[in-house]
């Protein structure tokens, strides 16, 4: 198989979830920063664009072509390199793990994406005043529901069992974009002590955006 060629922005969220996904199974990939601000935004370029007419990051070069969307990606990697699994064996504990992941992913990251809050800046006339306490409102809220949804757990450090899972990989990115609009993850008991467990896992680590070749600091 031809080697992985991962376009990604070190402080997207997206990104960061294949990133983590990527590292957990030890895969080999290339990286390929897409700047999603200079010059009006990478990913708006026409050579971006054959590769993703969405015009997001991440996509994913393999050889069964471009792969888009995050969770699209994730699942080829666990069908594609089964070990060590990212989705628990049971089809109940399967279908637990992806709707923790789907509502970090669907329900909460989207409307912190920087296409939203660029409307309601532009074409509804917000302040980032505003803007931000939207940000912080359906972050805060999403992570509440979560809070709930992890009680009664299965044992183990992770969002189900001792290992972790794609619900881990969607959280802890969701974390760090949590933090970044001020938001403490200490306000959730279980989310908190899940995201210690990560942070611990050097997987986690490498795949952190600070430890990205295109990081600012």
């Amino acid at each position: 198989m031809s080697r992985l060629r991962l376009y990604s922005y070190w402080r997207s969220s997206a990104s960061h979830r294949v990133r983590i996904a990527l590292q957990l199974k030890g895969l080999d990939y290339e990286y390929v920063p897409v700047h999603l601000a200079a010059g009006g935004g990478e990913q708006y370029s026409a050579a971006y664009r054959a590769l993703n007419p969405q015009s997001r990051v991440p996509a994913l070069e393999t050889s069964d072509g471009v792969l888009t969307q995050s969770m699209a990606i994730m699942e080829w990697l666990e069908e594609t390199y089964p070990e060590p699994p990212l989705l628990p064996r049971t089809p109940g504990a399967r279908a637990r793990v992806r709707a923790m992941a789907q509502l970090m992913v669907a329900d909460v990251q989207p409307l912190q994406n920087t296409s939203v809050t660029r409307y309601l800046q532009q074409q509804l006339h917000q302040d980032e005043a505003a803007v931000e306490r939207w940000r912080r409102h359906w972050v805060a809220r999403g992570m509440a529901v979560l809070e709930e949804m992890l009680e009664g757990d299965p044992a183990g450090d992770y969002c189900h069992g001792a290992q972790p899972t794609l619900a881990d990989v969607c959280l802890l990115a969701q974390c760090a974009s949590a933090r970044r609009f001020g938001l403490d993850t200490a306000t959730w008991p279980r989310i908190a002590r899940i995201e210690k467990a990560c942070n611990a896992n050097a997987a986690f680590q490498r795949a952190a955006p600070a430890n990205q070749p295109d990081a600012e600091r």
